[in-house]
């Protein structure tokens, strides 16, 4: 069984505010909710579904998971995946973890089992504790001191959970995986990128064909999306080290420094500085 192929965009962004690490949210959803139609996509940051009441299916890095109430779900940023739910009452807490705090703890002692998507089934006891984990989350302030240190609880009760084993699917040979070359040399050196045609033959893909695949797959151009993911690099250095604003933008390719300010406030909507002491509890615009 092949991956559903969908000729539109699935990268879905998922903007979190300066100096957030996580987004928590709740959702329930009555006996009138309709099942739901497949969405293969990706996003950047780390995701944990904890189910209440549910059905269907949970599909990630080509196997295919089914969902039952009280199991919980898990996929680390860039992977595509897919929540095809079953009709009626249902309901989930969803808590969205950023890239780089994510991949930190991803490489801690005991974590490394977040480098990969997985679902699993907590015993009752277990899911109750990761629920009151999760239910303390979305009333916190996603800036507060408290929401990292929360999320490593949360992460370490939810790797040390039964796993449920998914069914290996076909590989989409038209999907996602197929440009997976071009955008693991661009995540391995942001600073290098290739350009449209390179990124092409990494692929063994015409540049023609490449760039409208690429498109139909992502949503957005080869170079927006390089251009996009050197942005939210950029916003996570301005918030997580002491570079100068010229050196990161010299150190992620971006042409001149006012170029890059340019870009960045065009996208966030306030210029890097302003950006990096909203971020580290100064003014916001």
């Amino acid at each position: 069984m092949a991956l559903p192929h969908l000729d539109r965009p699935i990268c879905e962004p998922v903007e979190l505010r300066p100096g957030a690490t996580v987004r928590a949210e709740r959702i329930r959803q009555g006996r009138e909710a309709t099942a739901s139609e497949p969405f293969v996509h990706f996003h950047d940051v780390h995701e944990l579904v904890l189910f209440g009441k549910v059905s269907g299916h949970f599909v990630a890095d080509d196997r295919r998971y089914t969902l039952a109430p009280r199991c919980i779900a898990f996929v680390p940023s860039m992977i595509h995946h897919d929540f095809a739910l079953g009709a009626g009452p249902r309901d989930w807490v969803l808590v969205q973890v950023e890239a780089g705090a994510g991949e930190t703890l991803a490489r801690t002692s005991g974590l490394e089992r977040l480098q990969h998507p997985f679902c699993a089934r907590p015993d009752r006891a277990t899911y109750l504790r990761l629920l009151l984990l999760a239910d303390w989350l979305t009333g916190l302030d996603a800036a507060d001191p408290l929401a990292l240190p929360l999320i490593e609880l949360l992460l370490r009760a939810a790797v040390r959970a039964p796993a449920i084993q998914g069914q290996r699917l076909a590989a989409d040979a038209g999907g996602l995986q197929r440009l997976r070359p071009a955008i693991d040399r661009l995540r391995n050196n942001p600073a290098d990128a290739p350009g449209a045609e390179q990124a092409a033959a990494l692929c063994a893909l015409s540049p023609a064909y490449f760039s409208r695949r690429f498109k139909q797959q992502v949503g957005m151009s080869w170079s927006d999306y390089v251009r996009t993911h050197r942005l939210h690099l950029a916003s996570r250095r301005l918030l997580e080290s002491g570079q100068s604003v010229a050196a990161i933008a010299d150190s992620l390719g971006f042409s001149t420094p006012s170029h890059f300010g340019e870009l960045f406030h065009r996208r966030f909507g306030m210029t890097p500085g302003d950006y990096r002491r909203a971020g580290r509890g100064g003014s916001t615009l």
